[in-house]
């Protein structure tokens, strides 16, 4: 029983990550205009009022993106900018995102 949730749960993870990879990222480039007035014209911030998109992992974004669509998340910014967003241009977005180099953290 133990190993049936454990590749259940594997499969779970392997769809979602299947779910996220089919995004463009050359079209979510190009859909991330409005994005850049806050995360940045690469995904890097420009305040740290606003989270660095650059690197994130693209099946994390698709989720808060739908949850800020679907009212889960509550931030009446981008509950607005992601009213009029449909599924692909969530997963486009979400694949342009990743893509991006992140910043690194130095110790």
């Amino acid at each position: 029983m133990k190993l049936h949730t454990i590749l259940a749960a594997s499969l779970l993870v392997l769809s979602g990550t299947a779910l996220a990879a089919s995004g463009d990222a050359e079209a979510g480039r190009k859909k991330s205009q409005p994005c850049q007035a806050c995360h940045g014209p690469n995904g890097i911030s420009v305040s740290p009022d606003f989270p660095n998109l650059a690197g994130q992992n693209a099946d994390y974004m698709l989720h808060v993106l739908k949850h800020y669509k679907n009212g889960k998340r509550k931030n009446p910014i981008m509950q607005a900018q992601v009213a009029s967003l449909s599924e692909k241009d969530m997963l486009d977005l979400a694949a342009y995102f990743s893509s991006q180099q992140g910043l690194e953290v130095r110790h």
